[in-house]
């Protein structure tokens, strides 16, 4: 049942919550009253009355929509882990005020995780557009500029190396065989634990690749060669359990439920595995370092190698995401991308979707050099754009060079850096360096909530600052 979002003050906390008022907080109190919109919360509702056919009217009391949006912001304001949003909220004043528990009972961060989970991609798109819309009412985003650029958010993952790949596969389904074989009669499904042999064939295969000699590459195929027939031999295991559960050959005594999870769980990373052991094979014994659809990771497979042409990290683990910026710091626009597509091929989206937030196309675009192209610069302007700065590359004709000297080129120029500044803002102080929520889904509500929440940032710092010239001009 979904919590209400009035609800009556405990009598003993009337006197605290006085003085609770008094304690300020510079980050979260400019942000306190844009949460008070009754579409933002609606949309939250609406997601949580989904959850259960019957959410609205029967079930345990969860959490109310106005806590659970004012938790999801606060936890992206401050960088917190789900353990330490808990730890916070339930022992600062100033937390509980924000996210309007008061005197309530707290949630534990398993409740925040499975909660949070709710608002989905879709729902978390919908509460960006709000935020947005927000800030046209309010005349702090206007549409007229526009920037946009790409940058990498890693998965969290490790290094992928093919053979800690392996290692991890056959972790995870030796888990999973165990946890079969614990609901089903004694010495049904013998499971060996591999993990000892595992651990000494990725030492000797780390051993041999730090030293480049031929008798270093050939100790580096014998490890391979060993990890390589232990990884296959728990797949023929984990193969065959999955056909005698199908078949109904294994008598289970225990858990119904439980097997079954772990038999989706096997059904999930076989596969991965499988095309672990291709690419393993493809690399080492045959020297094909391309091969097509690469698993980097078996818990983030959505993971992709992305190459932005850094000195300092050559190669990145992760999604390409699209930022689209307009005036004051606000980000109209994130999209995550598929592949490292070029950025030629973003501009045009980011034109329509500027268009269908703001109702007009911006009088100013500008991006980097890598978006530029003849079309696109002649499909801004056909879409109504008045100024468009895109740097060319390479060597440029006379009147090319005339017009990139402009004043109102050059302009442009600079405010388009601003962009790199915003992306940096983003990664640090809010946490999109690095998604640490889990799949696909995970990733893009992560990234979109760092962006909600750096949005109402940007908003409260502007009208408070206009608050404060309109004090000092009066």
């Amino acid at each position: 049942m979904i919590g209400p979002t009035t609800r009556q003050s405990a009598l003993f906390y009337v006197p605290l919550a006085r003085q609770a008022v008094l304690l300020k907080d510079d980050l979260l109190d400019p942000v306190d009253a844009l949460l008070d919109d009754a579409e933002l919360v609606g949309l939250v509702r609406e997601r949580l009355a989904r959850r259960r056919p019957l959410s609205l009217r029967r079930g345990r009391p969860g959490i109310a929509p106005d806590r659970l949006l004012r938790c999801c912001v606060m936890k992206h304001l401050k960088g917190w882990s789900f353990r330490e949003l808990e730890r916070e909220v339930r022992s600062s004043l100033v937390c509980r005020r924000f996210t309007r528990f008061d005197a309530d009972v707290t949630p534990n961060y398993s409740t925040f995780s499975r909660c949070f989970a709710l608002l989905g991609p879709e729902v978390t798109q919908q509460v960006h557009e709000r935020v947005v819309a927000r800030a046209r009412e309010e005349k702090v985003a206007r549409g007229r500029k526009l920037r946009t650029d790409t940058t990498v958010v890693e998965s969290n993952i490790h290094y992928p190396t093919d053979s800690s790949l392996l290692g991890d596969g056959v972790q995870v389904l030796t888990r999973s065989l165990r946890g079969i074989a614990k609901q089903c009669e004694a010495g049904a499904v013998p499971v060996v634990n591999h993990g000892r042999s595992v651990k000494r064939r990725l030492l000797e295969i780390s051993r041999s690749a730090k030293v480049l000699t031929v008798a270093s590459q050939q100790r580096l195929k014998d490890g391979y060669g060993k990890i390589l027939k232990l990884t296959r031999g728990v797949l023929r295991q984990a193969r065959a359990v999955l056909e005698d559960l199908q078949a109904g050959r294994l008598a289970i005594v225990g858990s119904l439920a439980s097997v079954m999870m772990r038999e989706e769980q096997l059904r999930h990373f076989i596969p991965l595995v499988e095309k672990v052991v291709v690419q393993t094979q493809q690399r080492i014994f045959r020297g094909n370092r391309y091969v097509e659809g690469k698993v980097l990771s078996l818990f983030e497979p959505h993971t992709q190698a992305l190459r932005k042409g850094k000195a300092h990290k050559p190669t990145e683990f992760g999604r390409l995401v699209r930022v689209d910026e307009v005036e004051n710091g606000i980000v109209s626009r994130y999209e995550v991308l598929e592949g490292n597509a070029a950025d030629t091929n973003s501009w045009g989206a980011a034109l329509r979707q500027h268009q269908l937030s703001f109702g007009r196309p911006p009088r100013m675009a500008t991006a980097d050099r890598g978006y530029f192209s003849a079309r696109n610069e002649q499909e801004a302007e056909a879409s109504g754009v008045e100024r468009v700065a895109l740097p060319a590359r390479g060597r440029l004709s006379q009147a090319r060079t005339k017009r990139q000297k402009e004043r109102w080129f050059q302009r442009a120029l600079r405010w388009r850096a601003g962009i790199e500044a915003r992306i940096s803002t983003l990664k640090h102080p809010f946490s999109m360096v690095r998604a640490t929520y889990k799949g696909e889904a995970g990733f893009q509500r992560y990234v979109g909530w760092c962006v909600i929440s750096q949005n109402l940032v940007s908003m409260a710092r502007t009208l408070e600052q206009r608050k404060a010239g309109a004090d000092g001009g009066g």
